[in-house]
């Protein structure tokens, strides 16, 4: 029986010594070098995902407008239109009155990723060599747009019977350190419109070349 009594104390005074200070500078120190490793490979997942949503959601608002011109069987436009510094506004002219209304279907690009325009970005090189064109027309820096007619192809101006589109367009996305310089260190999107109509989204990783990802 004083044995019992014994052994049970022992075993209640050693539940409730707790962690040594060395315990609890080691198991500190363990964290913060796990923190070290994970917080810059989260934060690198983070911006590559805001910089795939923003170029999404173009590519999405883009076909959504083909889609409306081809049901409505009329020239319908796609705009962009600056937002304040760095923030921009992206949506669909459903009644063609040249300005993207509370009721349209519209998307706000902003925080760190924006619409860049074409200086400072890697050269669109291997966008141009695939597609077998000279050049590219950006459409993203400034307010702009892009309209498509009855048949989904796009068209040089938002005049009904403007010419047909020759040229491929581009709108650039991606970050800037002071709102203006583009910022390479988490690479750039761009969003592809052919004259048919069709979209293709590139990316650019950082220090990389274009690649084509949808």
């Amino acid at each position: 029986m004083k044995r019992s009594a014994t052994l049970a104390a022992a075993s209640s005074r050693s539940r409730s010594r707790g962690f040594s200070m060395v315990e609890l500078v080691v198991s500190l120190v363990i964290v913060l070098i796990l923190s070290a490793v994970a917080i810059p490979t989260l934060m690198n997942s983070l911006r590559e995902y805001q910089l795939n949503d923003a170029a999404t959601r173009v590519s999405d608002l883009l076909k959504f407008t083909r889609f409306e011109a081809v049901r409505k069987n009329t020239q319908v436009s796609f705009w962009l239109q600056a937002n304040g510094a760095s923030n921009w506004i992206v949506g669909v002219d459903s009644n063609g009155n040249g300005v993207i209304d509370p009721a349209e279907r519209q998307e706000v690009i902003t925080g760190f990723a924006t619409l860049l325009p074409s200086g400072g970005l890697p050269p669109a090189t291997p966008i141009t060599t695939a597609l077998g064109v000279g050049a590219l027309t950006t459409l993203s820096g400034n307010p702009g747009s892009v309209t498509f007619d009855a048949r989904g192809a796009i068209r040089t101006g938002v005049v009904p019977g403007s010419p047909l589109a020759t040229n491929v367009s581009i709108i650039y996305i991606g970050s800037t350190t002071d709102g203006v310089t583009p910022d390479p260190q988490y690479g750039f999107r761009g969003v592809v419109v052919l004259p048919a109509g069709g979209t293709q989204v590139w990316t650019a990783p950082p220090g990389g070349t274009w690649q084509r990802i949808s």
